[in-house]
């Protein structure tokens, strides 16, 4: 921890004005980039010939590269200076988008997306970091405002966007677009952040420890991407790699539970309330950036839907989470947060539910959108008390570290929930398909009226064919969404297992 009286004078006037635009526009990139592919995951599997559910890697990869580089924040900032570490990952982050665009086969774009996630990874704790080193303390508020601000409307636009560029100028773009804003932000945060550097420390880092988190990590998010186009565990190479995940998680367990300086503090967790905490995290998180990935594909696949539209479709829950966010944080003073969550994450399962009985596959864009509209207002509530709850249940010193945890497995939450539900959603379609062809009534009536109109049999059969997939398709939606409702009840119902927080986190030590 850098003492008080080694930290640098706060930046002013313009220099300080441009040293926040660059943190922001940063954080904001690299939140972006978490969902600015969703909805673009069917133009992806056009251009490069490969399936939906093989697109999804595009998401995952990302987002498994960017866990595993969030422990190694802060052992990267003291071995190399966290200005340093901050424009080198944007510059980083500004090449592996140019070759994610330029990627000619879904193995180089996965390949180029672990890249992206690995230098972004570091980028969102280090841009709050630095933006409370450059400003002064007293507008430290403020400035929290800001970054908290940037954080929740990057989801917003991500799908927008998204949508739009692929739309309109192709998926190549979607990664072209950072590639300008990276180089001017790598730029100036080496020029006008300079004299926010901090001191170098060596510092050993725990080498098997992270050898052992990405392999278990690796074959884990492997096995859940593989397992449905290699019928799961009929195959050998599921199994094989299910083993090498388990053994390697039991082994990761042992070592850094008794290493000195682990590359994951796990130690965190005899703290009840922060188990509790992250246990609701995990399971809450997950289910809710899975939907962010199974409604723009039913949509864009069944619905008839172009990108940019199920981009506004899909964004509508990033508008009421925004506009109730100021609400939550006068209300995190005076009721208890264990409340807020769950209000917050029952209000998420509601909507779900919602879902279920509004949506059909005759739905407008209104009524797929209100549930949205209404979901997002929840998020607040759920996200920012259970951070106070998880961060203030450990020891003051364990901030940091507690942090680091918690944002690792969030991440890692969204990217095994995304695997696991698409898989439980593409099962769930083929499966209402058989049901309903089995069952089918009039079939044979409808295809005698489509001939009689001029459509050839194969023609006729063609459409009967689109309407039970279509029927199929929106049935399954709609079994999703009562499961991911179970366990939103199931991450409500825990929070009570944790104790009432007794400290306010101290926002300097979260990086």
């Amino acid at each position: 921890m850098t003492t008080q009286a080694s930290l640098p004078a706060p930046l002013s006037g313009t220099t300080l004005i441009l040293a926040g635009v660059v943190l922001a526009v940063t954080n904001f990139m690299v939140v972006l980039d978490t969902t600015i592919a969703n909805v673009s995951v069917a133009h992806i599997a056009g251009g490069l010939g490969i399936s939906s559910s093989e697109g999804t890697w595009v998401i995952t990869s990302y987002a498994v590269a960017e866990a595993i580089c969030v422990p190694l924040t802060g052992w990267l900032s003291k071995r190399f200076g966290t200005v340093r570490i901050f424009a080198g990952g944007m510059f980083g982050f500004g090449v592996f988008s140019m070759l994610c665009g330029m990627a000619p086969s879904l193995g180089a774009l996965v390949a180029f997306r672990i890249g992206q996630g690995i230098c972004g990874g570091p980028l969102m704790a280090l841009s709050q970091t630095l933006l409370l080193r450059v400003f002064p303390k007293d507008k430290h508020a403020m400035t929290m405002g800001i970054w908290a601000m940037t954080t929740l409307t990057a989801p917003i636009f991500g799908p927008i966007l998204g949508g739009t560029i692929s739309d309109s100028w192709g998926w190549h773009w979607i990664f072209y677009i950072n590639v300008p804003i990276a180089v001017v932000c790598s730029l100036l945060a080496w020029t006008v952040l300079r004299s926010a550097e901090t001191e170098l420390v060596k510092e050993r880092i725990d080498g098997i420890g992270l050898g052992l988190l990405v392999l278990w990590v690796g074959a884990l998010q492997l096995m859940l991407d593989l397992g449905r186009e290699h019928d799961w565990f009929g195959a050998p190479m599921i199994v094989q790699l299910a083993l090498i995940a388990g053994v390697g998680f039991l082994a990761f367990l042992i070592w850094e539970l008794t290493e000195k300086q682990p590359v994951v503090d796990l130690r965190v967790f005899r703290h009840r309330g922060f188990s509790v905490a992250v246990t609701a995290l995990v399971f809450a998180y997950g289910t809710f950036f899975a939907s962010l990935v199974v409604i723009p594909q039913w949509l864009q696949g069944a619905m008839g839907y172009t990108a940019t539209w199920a981009g506004y479709a899909t964004a509508f829950n990033g508008v009421a989470a925004v506009l109730m966010a100021p609400v939550v944080a006068k209300r995190m003073v005076t009721v208890d947060p264990r409340r807020l969550v769950c209000i917050g994450i029952v209000w998420l399962g509601a909507t779900s539910l919602l879902r279920v009985f509004w949506w059909t596959s005759g739905s407008d864009f209104w009524t797929l959108a209100l549930p949205q509209l209404i979901q997002g207002a929840g998020m607040p509530f759920f996200f920012v008390p259970l951070t106070t709850i998880a961060l203030g249940a450990v020891e003051e010193e364990e901030t940091a570290s507690a942090a680091g945890v918690m944002n690792f497995l969030r991440t890692m939450a969204g990217a095994v929930a995304v695997a696991i539900s698409t898989t439980l959603w593409y099962d769930s379609a083929q499966e209402k398909r058989a049901a309903l062809s089995g069952v089918l009534n009039g079939a044979q009536g409808t295809m005698d009226q489509l001939t009689a109109r001029g459509y050839s049999f194969e023609q006729a059969r063609m459409i009967v064919s689109q309407v039970v997939d279509k029927e199929s398709v929106a049935l399954a939606t709609g079994q999703t969404f009562v499961i991911a409702a179970f366990v939103f009840a199931a991450a409500a119902s825990i929070i009570w297992l944790a104790p009432r927080p007794t400290r306010a986190v101290d926002a300097s030590a979260v990086h």
